[in-house]
């Protein structure tokens, strides 16, 4: 049996410059971290005792006889991409609902790849892990997906991210003393609007605005630049940040109608009535986390104005995707 631990994400600052159809033009990058919550995929050898080949449990449970059957896309795709005709048990479990904006579909597929390689006997380096996982979900199952999910997933860690227009990428890691780490964390506010929706249906309608509001992505891809110089400088306020991260919702709100909507909203502006900086959607948009800008000192305020909504503790982690548990079972 094996268990792979993959972390989700936040994205602060240039998400969108890392859709294919930006960045293979225009370069692009993401200022962005994983965090202290995961997605858990227990992966086995099946005995062959069953009169099911494959047995699949996430939200729903699925016995079939074979793997084109398996409704889970993702599921279906990697196991027929690997050709992996011994039967499998695969199980889910996430500490944070999918389709919610904190990149857990790339958690996924990296979580994924990374137990079945390990339960084939196999390693893979982490930039390997994450350029798998964005040929499977790019050209196998054809989701229209950006590509800083699979490699935050890969590589844990506080990053800037460069995507470069060979598709090639860099990881540059974000070092950052113990208390000035400790004081960033302290501003961050995670919320769940209640509302789910598909990623890829989302980013589709973005990707055919591209080319309308060009001068906004190239402004969000600047804002990572911006937002490292108010981080790492060393007389930069923090305050700074919060207000970069309002001018980021304000521009990204625009990247297509489907970003916002009036319930969004009313969460942002109850939040920024309630003292809030800043802070944004989280992911593609539409629904999901929204990620607040907030002093400690005002964050009592906005817990209040907010009680109707699930607050969820976070803090980086610097790991990515590992095994924590591999203890073959003998059935091969």
């Amino acid at each position: 049996m094996i268990i792979s631990k993959t972390p989700l994400r936040v994205s602060l600052f240039g998400g969108g410059t890392d859709y294919p159809a930006w960045y293979r033009e225009n370069g692009g990058a993401v200022l962005a971290s994983t965090i202290d919550k995961y997605c858990y995929i227990t992966c086995r050898y099946l005995p062959p005792f069953f009169s099911h080949k494959y047995r699949i449990v996430y939200s729903r449970v699925e016995t079939v006889k074979d793997a084109c059957e398996i409704k889970h896309p993702a599921i279906r795709a990697i196991i027929e991409s690997f050709k992996e005709d011994r039967g499998l048990e695969v199980h889910y479990d996430a500490d944070l609902p999918a389709k919610t904006g904190m990149g857990s579909s790339s958690s996924f597929t990296v979580g994924f790849v990374n137990a079945l390689k390990s339960l084939r006997g196999e390693s893979i380096e982490k930039s390997e892990l994450a350029k798998l996982a964005i040929h499977l979900e790019h050209e196998i199952m054809k989701e229209n997906v950006g590509v800083q999910d699979q490699i935050l997933a890969a590589h844990g860690n506080f990053n800037k991210i460069e995507f470069n227009t060979d598709n090639s990428f860099n990881v540059i890691p974000i070092l950052l003393n113990p208390e000035k780490l400790r004081e960033l964390q302290s501003h961050f506010m995670l919320y769940f609007t209640g509302a789910t929706r598909v990623a890829s249906d989302v980013a589709a309608d973005q990707i055919k605005n591209i080319r309308n509001v060009s001068s906004h992505y190239k402004k969000i891809r600047e804002l990572v630049d911006e937002a490292l110089t108010i981080i790492e400088g060393p007389t930069a306020s923090i305050f700074e940040l919060g207000k970069l991260l309002h001018d980021s919702w304000l521009l990204k709100r625009e990247l297509s109608n489907s970003v916002t909507n009036p319930k969004i909203d009313n969460i942002y502006q109850s939040g920024l009535d309630a003292g809030a900086i800043g802070g944004k959607i989280l992911g593609a948009g539409g629904g999901g986390f929204i990620l607040f800008f907030a002093t400690p000192e005002t964050q009592q305020k906005i817990r209040e104005r907010l009680k109707h909504l699930i607050e969820v503790p976070f803090r980086f982690e610097s790991e990515g995707s590992k095994i924590v548990l591999d203890k073959p079972n003998g059935f091969i």
